[in-house]
């Protein structure tokens, strides 16, 4: 790559903007030239609107701190000081909708982190281990949008990420029906413990919205392209509950599963530790060595120990034993606003470009 592409992050100041504002850091290929979020941060430096609102570990970027916060509204003069853009806005799903497709409108791409595009029958939702081969409605995207560059691709939800790659990983023998109930960290919710005291210690057996698209978006996942369009699959059927625990990072599952084909547990783990896809064999800049580890000790995955495998884009799979009433039984863990979110996001964005997709403009 002559120079490095220029990168816009949408809702720059929030939980998952400062995420990607980390990620981004020092990237190979992208650098962050824009900062855009609300009005009212527009005109201020990124480091003055962010103030003492940063929540990640590492200390904010020097690269950005001085730039320039732009309206996100201002759909114009954004895309054109950019290459293409990440989205984390925080908006209502009508607003999120309208301006998603006004940046791709504007000849800019966009990765989202959002929900809001991610049922858009010719939008695709990619982990890209899994569908890459989704990428192949961006085409038809871009009649329907009359653009030659601008389009819009999602990352899915970050709880099914826990459980989601290990299912691909045994596509192979069937599984048709899956239970899981999903342990997610307050991050989630773009919160701290000094945001949220109240999850100090706490438990809230419920997540608005969370239920639906855990049981649905793998479904769309495990899709197939038709006629520009993705049409979800019908199997395997989910269930799932979802709870809010007193974590700050790493969503854990545990999952249910039955196999109309009988796998071993050797069977099992070996496609577990040998799955991989295109961002390894491509050797993208985000993409971890190993997609899925197996541990074997029967107190992991654990979130204090496991979260940060592979800079946390890995997935961590434990507990895998017979169930007396389904065929097998796991834990998962995946980093929730790193594999689930921005990273996930940023992961998607290097198979864009590498693939073609997202390219310099003139």
């Amino acid at each position: 790559m002559e120079r490095k592409l220029k990168v816009g992050v949408l809702g720059a100041t929030g939980m998952v903007g400062q995420r990607f504002i980390s990620l981004l850091e020092n990237h190979p290929w992208y650098e962050v030239t824009t900062v855009a979020a609300s009005p009212r941060s527009a005109g201020k430096t990124y480091e003055e609107a962010v103030g003492g609102r940063w929540k990640m570990a590492a200390p904010m970027p020097e690269s950005v701190k001085k730039l320039t916060v732009m309206n996100v509204n201002d759909v114009e003069h954004v895309a054109a000081s950019v290459d293409f853009v990440f989205s984390a806005v925080d908006m209502t799903n009508e607003e999120i909708l309208a301006i998603e497709e006004a940046y791709a409108k504007a000849e800019t791409p966009v990765v989202s982190n959002n929900k809001s595009h991610r049922w858009t029958p010719d939008v695709p939702m990619v982990i890209p281990e899994i569908n890459p081969e989704h990428f192949a409605v961006i085409e038809h995207q871009k009649k329907r949008l009359g653009t030659k560059r601008g389009f819009i691709a999602v990352k899915p939800n970050c709880s099914i990420q826990s459980y989601t790659p290990a299912l691909s990983a045994w596509m192979e023998y069937e599984p048709y029906e899956v239970v899981a109930t999903t342990y997610q960290a307050i991050s989630g919710a773009g919160k701290t413990f000094r945001d949220w005291p109240e999850m100090v210690g706490n438990v809230i057996p419920y997540i608005g919205g969370e239920e639906e698209k855990s049981e649905k978006e793998p479904l769309r996942i495990w899709g197939k392209v038709v006629d520009g369009e993705i049409v979800k699959a019908s199997e395997p059927v989910i269930t799932c509950q979802c709870i809010r625990v007193p974590v700050l990072d790493g969503h854990t599952a545990a999952v249910f599963v039955k196999f109309r084909k009988k796998p071993t547990k050797e069977q099992l783990i070996e496609k577990l530790v040998n799955y991989k896809g295109l961002p390894q064999e491509l050797a993208l800049p985000s993409a971890p060595k190993q997609f899925i580890q197996y541990l074997e000790d029967n107190d992991r995955p654990q979130v204090a120990l496991d979260v940060d495998f592979e800079n946390g884009m890995g997935v961590s799979i434990g507990r895998l034993r017979e169930d007396t009433v389904y065929d097998w039984k796991f834990v998962g863990l995946s980093h929730n606003t790193v594999r689930g979110a921005a990273g996930g996001a940023v992961l998607c964005a290097e198979l864009l470009t590498k693939q073609g997709y997202i390219t310099a403009k003139e």
